[in-house]
C-alpha cells in the first residue's frame, strides 16, 4: 500500500479521493492534511511517494508547501498532482515548473482526471519513484501499456518517465526535458494523426480557428470507429539507456518526407514535432507503414541530479583514479556524500563491492557508531565526494531534525536489502549442502563502514 497525501480542505474532493483508491483496492492509502502547518510537517517527516495538492484551497499556504519541496528536491522528489479552479489555471502553469509534477487538472476535471492518473501509476508501479527499487532489485524495468486517444493520457506519460529517470539519475534536468519534448510529440502524434487521422492542413484550419486542438480530438472521438482505436506504448529501462516504442492503429504516414525541415513551413503552428524530437533521441526510426516510431536515450554517467541541502554548503573533494578515499582500520570522524563516480570497497584485501551515487552515501555505520573503517575505499575513474564532519553533520540534523529519520530510513534499508541477499544465498548454499563458512565471508559484503 502506497501513501497518498492530500493536502486539501474541500471535503467534497478529499471524500472522491477516498471513493476512488477504494476503486483500486487501496493501493493508494489517502491521508487527508487539512492544516497548513500540518502539511508542512507531514511533507518533511513522512516523505509520501505521490501528494495530491489543492492548489486554490483557501485555507492551505500552497505555495509555502511548494516553496518546501522546491527548497530541497533531492527529499521532496515524490509525484506531485495538482488540482486547481480553472481561473488559477495560469498560475500553476508558472509554479509548477522545476517540480516532480505527475499530472495537472481543474476541479471540474478532477473525478475523471484522478481515476486515469491512479490507473496509470498503478500499471507502472515499479516506477512509482522509488528510487531504490531500479537500482537495488532490478538491473532493467519494462512496460507495456494500451491507451485510448485521451490527451490527458499523453501528459502524464511525458512527464511520469521522465521524471523518474531524473530521480534516480538516469538523466540530468536538460535530458528529462528533452525526454519529455519526445515522449509527448511522439505520443500526440499517434493520438491526432494516427488514431484520429488530423491531417496536416485539417490541423492548421483548426488551430487558426479555434486555437486547441483538444476539442478537435474530442470531437473525432465522438466516431465509435475512431473511439476503439488505441495507442500501444512500451518502454524498457536499463542502466545505460532506455527505449521507447509508440504505435497506433492508423494507416500510417509518409514519416521520410518529415525527417527533414519542410521548405515553407519553418514558422507554421506545429508540424516540427519528429524534427524536434530527433534532436533530443537516438535511432529515431519507424516501421514501413509509418504508425509504429522508436527511439532510445543514452543515460548520463554516474552522477548524482541534486544535492541534499544539508550538505549544499559543504565542499567537494575530488579523488582520482586510485586514490583511496580512507583505510581499513582508521577512526571514523567523516562520512561522505556521493556526488559522482565510482568507488571500489576492499575488505581484508579482497574487493566486496562498488558504491556510486546511486548508495548515496559512503561511511556512514562507522561515522554513527562512532567504529572504525571496517574497509578501504578506492576511487575508479574520478569521483566526486562531500566529506561531512561529525559536526557538521550533528548540526544539520539539529537544524533539520527530518534529516536524521531519512538517514535512519537510508540504512534501514540498506541492511534489510543485505538480510535479503544473504538469506537468498543462504538457501542457494543450502540446496548446494555447501558449509556455512563461505556465508561468514560473504556477510563482510555490507555498507561500507
Amino acid at each position: 500500500m502506497r501513501k497518498l497525501a492530500v493536502f486539501s480542505t474541500d471535503q467534497d474532493l478529499n471524500d472522491r479521493v477516498v471513493q476512488i483508491c477504494r476503486k483500486y483496492q487501496n493501493f493508494f492509502e489517502p491521508q487527508v492534511v487539512t492544516s497548513g502547518q500540518e502539511a508542512l510537517e507531514f511533507l518533511k517527516y513522512e516523505l509520501p511517494d505521490i501528494s495530491l495538492i489543492h492548489f486554490s484551497d483557501q485555507e492551505i499556504d500552497t505555495t509555502a508547501l511548494l516553496d518546501e519541496i522546491r527548497q530541497d528536491p533531492w527529499l521532496h522528489y515524490g509525484g506531485i498532482v495538482m488540482v486547481h479552479n480553472l481561473k488559477d489555471r495560469p498560475r500553476v502553469g508558472e509554479v509548477v515548473k522545476d517540480l516532480n509534477v505527475i499530472a495537472t487538472m481543474s476541479r471540474s476535471e478532477f473525478v475523471r482526471g484522478f481515476f486515469r492518473v491512479l490507473r496509470i501509476l498503478l500499471q507502472n508501479r515499479q516506477i512509482l519513484f522509488q528510487r531504490d527499487l531500479q537500482r537495488y532489485l532490478l538491473k532493467s524495468i519494462s512496460g507495456t501499456l494500451v491507451m485510448d486517444n485521451d490527451p490527458f493520457n499523453v501528459g502524464t506519460y511525458a512527464n511520469l518517465i521522465p521524471n523518474y529517470l531524473y530521480n534516480i539519475n538516469y538523466l540530468n534536468r536538460e535530458g528529462r526535458e528533452g525526454l519529455h519534448v519526445a515522449l509527448f510529440e511522439m505520443l500526440m502524434n499517434a493520438v491526432e494523426h494516427g488514431n484520429c487521422n488530423i491531417t496536416y492542413d485539417e490541423k492548421s484550419h483548426w488551430l487558426n480557428k479555434h486555437g486547441d486542438i483538444l476539442d478537435l480530438i474530442r470531437q473525432k472521438c465522438t466516431d465509435p470507429e475512431i473511439r476503439r482505436k488505441k495507442v500501444h506504448f512500451s518502454y524498457r529501462i536499463t542502466p545505460d539507456r532506455s527505449y521507447y516504442s509508440i504505435r497506433d492503429e492508423g494507416t500510417g504516414f509518409d514519416w521520410r518526407s518529415r525527417l527533414k525541415p519542410q521548405e515553407g513551413r519553418e514558422m507554421d503552428l506545429h508540424g516540427r514535432g519528429i524534427l524536434m524530437t530527433g534532436v533530443y533521441v537516438e535511432n529515431l526510426g519507424y516501421n514501413p507503414e509509418g504508425n509504429q516510431v522508436s527511439f532510445e536515450i543514452r543515460h548520463q554517467p554516474m552522477e548524482s541530479n541534486v544535492v541534499p541541502s544539508i550538505f549544499s554548503d559543504q565542499g567537494e573533494i575530488v579523488f582520482r583514479d586510485g586514490d583511496v578515499v580512507f583505510h581499513e582500520g582508521e577512526q571514523s570522524n567523516f562520512l561522505y556524500y556521493i556526488v559522482s563516480g565510482s568507488l571500489v570497497i576492499y575488505s581484508g584485501g579482497k574487493q566486496v563491492s562498488t558504491l556510486t551515487p546511486d548508495d548515496i552515501f559512503l561511511g556512514e555505520m562507522s561515522f554513527l557508531l562512532s567504529n572504525k573503517r571496517s574497509a578501504t575505499v578506492v576511487s575508479s575513474g574520478t569521483s566526486v565526494l562531500i566529506k561531512v564532519s561529525k559536526n557538521s553533520f550533528v548540526n544539520s540534523i539539529k537544524a533539520q531534525p527530518h534529516y536524521g529519520i531519512l538517514l535512519a530510513r537510508l540504512l534501514a534499508a540498506r541492511i534489510d536489502r543485505l538480510n535479503g541477499h544473504m538469506s537468498r544465498l543462504q538457501a542457494r548454499m543450502d540446496s548446494m549442502n555447501l558449509a556455512d563458512p563461505e556465508i561468514d565471508e560473504m556477510s563482510s559484503v555490507t555498507a561500507v563502514q
